[in-house]
């Protein structure tokens, strides 16, 4: 009887205990009245930081702002990394993130909500060198320098394309783009919508011409990969969002 007893309380123990941690995100920011969005504000024009006011803008900061609207709730920015992303949402340093490319990698331990929008990946440079480079291929080449942002996508992919160029991998705050623009890189990769961004800020920034762009990814937040709660919660919201025509005005707004 006592080692039934001792089964017994051990199951109790563990159904108790999974539903502690079982309790949904969605609860904690009802309870609490506040969202917590982690966002890096250094992904124009999806989410910028101001560093002297300290605030953020952008097509992410809107969709947070009606999230959080529709919640009812406060909304809180947590500044974060491209190289903590993933493990801040995992460690519920933030309830939610902004936009984040749905990857293979990030899928194993995190999960994702529906996609509202999708990028593509193109190569840029600047125009005292534009001459250099003619397709993919002219940039996988040993006298050539390309950087990336570590723990970004863009990491992997100039890892993965141009085994024979000097990778040069930087750590935010110092951005990609900003290597080249110095004269320190040659070469960086990014997103369409970025990309259209920095040849609009940057008057010497320009677009390599090649056959096809690369990546074709959709983008979507990260939530926490067990709590299905706030998965359908955030899922049902960005579907009625879509009906309402609220992504395609964003879009439009911020010229994507």
């Amino acid at each position: 009887m006592r080692l039934l007893n001792t089964i017994l309380a051990a199951f109790l123990f563990v159904a108790l205990t999974g539903q502690v941690q079982a309790e949904s995100a969605l609860k904690d920011i009802l309870k609490n009245g506040e969202l917590k969005v982690g966002t890096t504000g250094d992904w124009n024009p999806m989410t910028m930081k101001d560093p002297a006011t300290n605030t953020y803008k952008g097509y992410d900061i809107d969709v947070m702002k009606a999230l959080a609207k529709d919640l009812g709730v406060k909304l809180k920015f947590v500044a974060t990394d491209w190289k903590t992303l993933v493990s801040g949402v995992v460690a519920g340093n933030y309830h939610l993130t902004g936009s984040a490319s749905i990857s293979p990698p990030r899928m194993k331990v995190a999960g994702f909500s529906e996609s509202y929008i999708s990028v593509e990946i193109r190569p840029f440079t600047t125009s005292d060198k534009i001459n250099r480079f003619n397709g993919w291929d002219s940039i996988n080449k040993a006298n050539v320098n390309v950087s990336a942002t570590l723990g970004t996508t863009f990491e992997k992919y100039v890892r993965s394309w141009f085994p024979k160029a000097n990778i040069r991998i930087i750590e935010a705050p110092a951005l990609q783009h900003q290597e080249v623009i110095s004269g320190r890189s040659d070469v960086f990769v990014t997103s369409n919508i970025e990309g259209g961004t920095l040849k609009k800020k940057f008057s010497n920034v320009r677009e390599i011409p090649v056959a096809s762009a690369r990546s074709p990814s959709p983008i979507a937040m990260l939530l926490p990969q067990s709590d299905q709660v706030w998965i359908n919660y955030v899922n049902n919201w960005i579907k009625v969002k879509k009906k309402k025509g609220f992504f395609s005005a964003n879009a439009k707004k911020w010229g994507l």
